[in-house]
């Protein structure tokens, strides 16, 4: 790997360990046992905060089988799980997605992220869930031509809607903390939704009727209809409110109508699939290609029961079969956290 070939302005590739896909709680459980044996990752997730589905989809839902923990949420989950996996300082890569995965000539591999990044790793651990969540498309005509120009399902820079006239489209917490967030650059900001009642957080839900009512943000009612535009660049769109029709003039529109699970890329990676889902060793939760580890939901083998815990327990094997890949010939102690002072001091135990 030369620095030529990272010439025109992109960025060198990270070289590090592991590369973990995906943060649930699995991913996040995973970036703990691999720092217990000195493997610091990078974590990297399409969606824009850690948690997975637990914190995206339920993040209210009560879970009861986490040991210890007669009931918690699927936020509660998360933040503890970052809680824990502080001392070990993964780097997180939110909002996303690891569109190609090759092999190098010395083993190990390359990972390539939608964004245009680069990862050179030792190994990849695969704890995508049920795969990589994808955003659910509006039934609009010809709106392919405009997704990634003037129309977007998630922001990675909010300077690029600074000064712009911005349709934001739904009722969840999504579409409203983009509306409070871009209210203030935006030329102009119309929530747009069905009905008039919200889905999201009732705080946002009051801070966007502030808003309304100063006349800094157009909250419309009803939906969608048409777009128009050419060359990939909204100029206005066509909605329909009650038995009324509405010219709106936007260049810039945000549909959040939620998310699909779809498997991605990983299905084209020269993993064994079944039913698509990965096929693995429980002895080491190991793919069928040599560094290439699944745990969690995303993996299958004789037994497999789709729990979190299930996942944990996958998380801590994976972990040990992957410190004698990145570190051969190195002598592997197991140790306990509650009797090993080195791993206290890993944890900042005192």
């Amino acid at each position: 790997m030369t620095v030529n070939q990272f010439a025109n302005g992109a960025s060198a590739p990270i070289e590090t360990d592991c590369v973990i896909i995906g943060a649930g709680p699995v991913g996040l459980f995973a970036v703990f046992e691999l720092g217990l044996v000195d493997i610091k990752a990078h974590v990297v997730d399409i969606l824009g905060k850690p948690g997975g589905q637990c914190s995206e989809l339920y993040p209210e839902k009560p879970i009861y089988d986490i040991p210890a923990l007669p009931v918690v949420t699927g936020q509660e989950l998360t933040d503890r799980l970052m809680e824990q996996i502080k001392p070990f300082g993964a780097t997180f890569h939110l909002g996303e997605r690891i569109d190609s995965l090759k092999r190098l000539p010395d083993l190990r591999f390359q990972l390539e992220t939608d964004a245009g990044k680069t990862f050179i790793t030792k190994t990849v651990v695969v704890a995508a869930g049920g795969g990589s969540f994808t955003p659910k498309r509006p039934p609009l005509a010809g709106i392919e031509a405009y997704e990634g120009k003037s129309v977007f399902y998630s922001i990675r820079r909010m300077e690029e809607f600074r000064s712009h006239d911005v349709l934001i489209v739904g009722g969840g917490d999504s579409a409203l903390d983009w509306t409070l967030n871009l209210q203030p650059i935006a030329n102009s900001v119309t929530l747009l939704h069905r009905r008039d009642e919200f889905r999201g957080a009732p705080h946002s839900v009051e801070q966007m009727r502030a808003l309304v009512a100063d006349g800094k943000v157009a909250l419309k009612i009803g939906q969608v209809t048409a777009l128009e535009g050419q060359d990939g660049q909204l100029s206005g769109v066509t909605i329909q409110t009650g038995a009324a029709t509405e010219q709106l003039k936007i260049d810039r529109m945000m549909p959040f109508f939620g998310l699909t699970m779809k498997l991605g890329p990983i299905a084209n990676w020269g993993i064994n699939l079944e039913e698509n889902l990965i096929k693995v060793d429980t002895a080491t939760f190991e793919t069928n290609e040599p560094g290439i580890y699944a745990v969690g939901d995303i993996n299958t083998y004789p037994g497999k029961l789709k729990l979190i815990l299930s996942g944990f327990h996958e998380v801590a094997l994976m972990a040990q079969a992957a410190q004698k890949l990145v570190t051969p010939g190195k002598k592997v102690i197991f140790q306990y956290t509650t009797s090993s002072s080195s791993l206290q001091k890993k944890l900042g135990v005192k």
